[in-house]
């Protein structure tokens, strides 16, 4: 998430009463979550497993709990709770707003799209020309939806992100100040669910179709071209290259990456990245034809003891 100008380190330590080390003028540029930093962003860390991470990533800003060695071209912000002043900050640029209507005045929608009865279109939602959006659908503030695109009842996209942490007292939600962002010619069915980024966007690629009943996590970006089927759960911050088929009820792991033109056959559990142009199935998730051959040998056990009797 990029701010809307830049500000100095001094600007936001204020904001979240911490100390900081660094100049007072430092740019900071935006905030946004590790696997998508860039120099001028803030990213937080709180456990000292992840702060040799952290330290060295692209991030410039980084907001942590404990005062260490600055690493030269960089800035720290000092906080006894990072977790709380990211959502802070997250709160302070990119506020929730109420709605007072079904259709925001700030919404901006193309030529030639339709918007059925019973449709919510929040704040500062762009739709493109030629989209039709079938009833019953909600759409977040922040949505980007590009032309051509069908979006078919009950489906919701832009909730918050599914991402928490435990505290004595229960369980503490990251706020989700990011997008959702969909391509041209895509298709969504009905009663798919497709989260907003924590600080950057879930994508939809261009000319990917999703059939109906399909969760798709926080920050997660689908390529071009993928077939997706009914009741997949595809977890926050993976990259789905082009061209990639899921079949129905697959369901990923967070964070993995799955190649252009896999083939991943249905009910399969994937726990990890998975290469290009290649067919999976199973759980744990294996080469599809590697896998059903080992099965048919399986199969012939009987079959050859029998041989093993007959033989003696």
């Amino acid at each position: 998430m990029k701010f809307p100008k830049p500000y100095t380190l001094k600007e936001i330590a204020e904001i979240i009463n911490t100390s900081y080390i660094g100049n007072d003028d430092f740019p900071v540029l935006g905030m946004n979550e590790i696997h998508v930093v860039e120099p001028g962003d803030i990213v937080f860390v709180d456990h000292p497993k992840y702060y040799d991470k952290a330290l060295k990533s692209a991030a410039t800003i980084v907001l942590i709990n404990k005062e260490v060695e600055c690493p030269e071209g960089k800035a720290l912000l000092i906080s006894d709770d990072p977790f709380r002043d990211f959502n802070k900050l997250t709160q302070h640029f990119n506020p929730f707003r109420s709605a007072s209507k079904s259709i925001s005045d700030s919404a901006v929608i193309g030529k030639n799209t339709v918007i059925q009865p019973n449709c919510f279109i929040g704040n500062n939602v762009h739709i493109g020309d030629n989209c039709l959006i079938h009833p019953n659908v909600i759409i977040y503030d922040d949505t980007i939806i590009g032309d051509n695109v069908t979006i078919h009842a009950g489906t919701v996209l832009g909730a918050s992100a599914f991402y928490y942490k435990k505290r004595p007292e229960g369980f503490d939600q990251l706020i989700s100040g990011g997008r959702v962002v969909v391509k041209d010619n895509v298709h969504i069915g009905a009663l798919c669910t497709i989260d907003r980024g924590v600080t950057g966007d879930t994508i939809i690629g261009e000319g990917s179709k999703l059939d109906n009943q399909i969760q798709i996590g926080h920050d997660t970006v689908i390529g071009k071209k993928c077939l997706i089927a009914s009741q997949v759960g595809i977890a926050g911050c993976v990259v789905v290259e082009d061209e990639v088929t899921l079949w129905g009820q697959v369901g990923s792991a967070s964070g993995i990456t799955i190649g252009a033109n896999a083939v991943v056959h249905a009910q399969t559990g994937i726990s990890k990245s998975l290469k290009g142009g290649k067919t999976y199935w199973g759980t744990p998730v294996q080469e599809a034809k590697k896998e059903l051959k080992d099965k048919a040998f399986i199969k012939r056990i009987p079959e050859l003891l029998e041989q093993l009797k007959t033989n003696k």
